[in-house]
């Protein structure tokens, strides 16, 4: 005997498409965004990377003191902290990503994603703290 009232619940089931089973389950909540944050991230750090580059190509042979009254400028501050936040956010969104398509056990996987997002706040807040030392 079925544990269902009616005979009619596994047939409804059976009707919804594999999507339709599926939606609102798992890791298809978040994937889109997660997906689309590693563009963005991307783009964004496409032109802050190459900015950086150039300064430090330019500006190579400076002394300490110049270094930091280059660090200093308001313009290269800001910059040099939109690199740091979007390096690191890009980073541990990589990481996680790979961690969750080769990890095999679920406890590996949340302990390592916790690892790597604890890593990279705890670098990227030590980064941006020494900019905003030098700056402020």
């Amino acid at each position: 005997m079925s544990h269902t009232t009616s005979g009619q619940a596994p047939r409804q089931a059976q009707l919804r498409s594999p999507l339709g089973r599926v939606r609102g389950m798992g890791s298809a909540k978040s994937g889109a965004h997660h997906w689309w944050m590693q563009r963005v991230t991307s783009i964004a750090l496409l032109p802050l990377t190459i900015w950086f580059v150039l300064s430090l190509a330019t500006n190579a042979g400076m002394t300490h003191g110049e270094v930091l009254l280059w660090i200093g400028s308001p313009l290269n501050a800001v910059l040099l902290l939109a690199l740091i936040g979007l390096t690191f956010h890009h980073t541990a969104s990589g990481l996680q990503v790979i961690i969750e398509d080769y990890a095999n056990s679920e406890w590996v996987k949340i302990a390592s994603i916790l690892a790597v997002k604890a890593v990279c706040w705890l670098l990227g807040i030590a980064a941006a703290l020494a900019v905003l030392r030098i700056a402020v």
